[in-house]
């Protein structure tokens, strides 16, 4: 390969790189109405006080569940809080360090995905402990190490052991206890959209949802993108 034509592939992949949200924002939508049925949006709701016209109909107004404010640290021991999440898209899980083969399955599942949004700012992944107690700041930066990714794009995070359960059960609405020295936890990965509310869950054990999340992700990214451009 010549230099004029290697210059010619890098300016084709540059360009293709930076039209990939604009193409998949135009696949997703077409006259500035979404073209795909939007994701569900789970966990306990009710009708608000507030509502809104739709073609001369009035519609009450829904108030949906949403993730309740946490302050974690994360494997670098920076606090890490749920406003850090702003106008982001994010996949959330449990996990401890000393688990045995099923978090290895769902972290090289979570690496399939990472991957693939690696340089996408508004997609983020997060790794919460069940077991704050023991995998301390250093054991969570050890374990992260491996994967490669910034402490900000994968994050592994600890709470007291309070919070994390309350954030799991009642926040995530998954599984989440601990019996005797045992930890039984889904392994569901959560979706969460950038207001913070549940829009999917995902066997992090099974490659099929794993596909599924990484479409779903898209979708999500479109519909977060189309509020940016055509806010309410």
């Amino acid at each position: 390969m010549n230099k004029s034509s290697f210059t010619i592939k890098k300016i084709l992949i540059l360009v293709l790189i930076l039209a990939v949200p604009g193409f998949l924002y135009y696949l997703l939508t077409a006259k500035g109405k979404n073209r795909y049925k939007p994701l569900a949006i789970y966990g306990p709701k009710e009708v608000a006080k507030t509502g809104h016209k739709f073609h001369g109909k009035y519609i009450p107004d829904t108030i949906y569940h949403k993730l309740p404010n946490f302050e974690f640290t994360n494997q670098e021991g920076k606090a890490v809080k749920l406003n850090d999440f702003d106008y982001k898209v994010f996949v959330v899980n449990l996990f401890y360090t000393q688990c045995p083969d099923v978090c290895s399955k769902v972290n090289k599942n979570i690496d399939r995905l990472a991957g693939a949004f690696r340089k996408n700012r508004m997609v983020k992944f997060v790794s919460i402990t069940v077991n704050p107690e023991f995998d301390n700041t250093a054991r969570l930066q050890s374990y992260a190490k491996p994967w490669g990714y910034a402490a900000d794009k994968w994050m592994f995070l600890r709470g007291d052991t309070a919070t994390t359960y309350n954030f799991a059960r009642n926040g995530l609405l998954v599984n989440a206890v601990k019996m005797n020295n045992n930890f039984v936890f889904d392994s569901k990965l959560v979706l969460i959209d950038a207001e913070k509310r549940i829009r999917g869950y995902y066997d992090g054990t099974n490659l099929q949802e794993i596909v599924k999340l990484n479409d779903e992700i898209k979708v999500q990214i479109a519909e977060e993108l189309r509020k940016i451009k055509a806010p309410n």
